[in-house]
């Protein structure tokens, strides 16, 4: 059995398969899963689970390099932004590229995949840059 927190099978798959520079997004409940790119749903219920909770566990396996959030996050404020300045602060999220939230979901065709989860708060979305570890 593993040691780290991630359980999730497809993602810690995923995760394990990443190379330097791929992008792996952390989308809301409403976020679309444009066609061909990979759905990894682990929404439950509204809220559960949550796109914190969901992106702690992937930073305790993926080494990232840069993320991406909607400008629009910035406007409305939702509460997961502060946890967000937290980790970029970290250093946890790297470089932070800011795009609309329409040119957002045009990048998010190119994602290896998408996880969603059961976050109901608006703009909660962030496309995750892999890094390496060397």
């Amino acid at each position: 059995m593993k040691k780290t927190p991630l359980l999730n099978v497809a993602l810690s798959r995923l995760i394990a398969s990443l190379g330097h520079g791929d992008m792996v997004v952390i989308g809301d409940a409403g976020l679309p899963v444009p066609p061909g790119v990979e759905l990894i749903d682990l929404a439950l219920t509204h809220g559960v689970p949550d796109f914190i909770s969901t992106l702690k566990v992937v930073l305790s396996e993926m080494q990232v390099e840069s993320h991406v959030l909607a400008n629009e996050i910035l406007d409305k404020q939702p509460t997961a932004l502060s946890t967000l300045d937290e980790l970029q602060e970290e250093g946890a999220l790297g470089r932070r590229d800011l795009l609309t939230h329409e040119q957002f979901k045009v990048l998010s065709r190119q994602a290896r995949a998408i996880v969603r989860t059961g976050e109901c708060q608006p703009y909660c979305n962030i496309v995750l840059v892999a890094g390496v570890i060397f």
